[in-house]
This record gives structure tokens, C-alpha cells and sequence, in this order.
């Protein structure tokens, strides 16, 4: 995307308390996979919907049971 957006999910989620990451892929979308209270979660939705509204054409979610396999959030490669 070239706007921040890895850094900027990265910094929402951890004041959120989330843990996960975040990633680029090959065909130029971001994928995010994160743990944490569903209401957390949501919030962090809307902070990255609200601060990347015009970057954001489509997007995908979907909730599972965690794992509990993350302790940090981070930016993946």
C-alpha cells in the first residue's frame, strides 16, 4: 500500500493489547491474523477501517477460536 498501513495496524493492535501480524503478499494485499476479545478486535477493525478508508477497496474477516500461539503483534514478511 505505501501509506503506513503494516506499521499503523501494528501500532493499533498493540495499544489494543492484540497479539498476531501482519503482512504483505505477493499479489499486493495485506493479511492480518490476530488474537485477542472479540471487542478488541472489532475496535481495531474500526480504527484501521477509519484511518485507511480510501485505501481499502475489499476486505475479508472471519473469527475462529484462538490459538493462543502469539504473545506480540507483529510486522511479517
Amino acid at each position: 500500500m505505501g501509506v503506513g498501513f503494516r506499521y499503523t495496524v501494528k501500532r493499533f493492535a498493540s495499544a489494543l493489547k492484540l497479539s498476531g501480524w501482519v503482512r504483505n503478499i505477493p499479489d499486493g494485499r495485506v493479511e492480518i491474523l490476530v488474537e485477542g476479545a472479540k471487542e478488541d478486535i472489532e475496535r481495531l477493525i474500526q480504527q484501521v477501517d477509519a484511518r485507511f478508508a480510501g485505501y481499502i477497496k475489499d476486505k475479508e474477516i472471519s473469527f475462529t477460536s484462538a490459538q493462543a500461539k502469539f504473545k506480540d503483534f507483529l510486522i511479517t514478511l
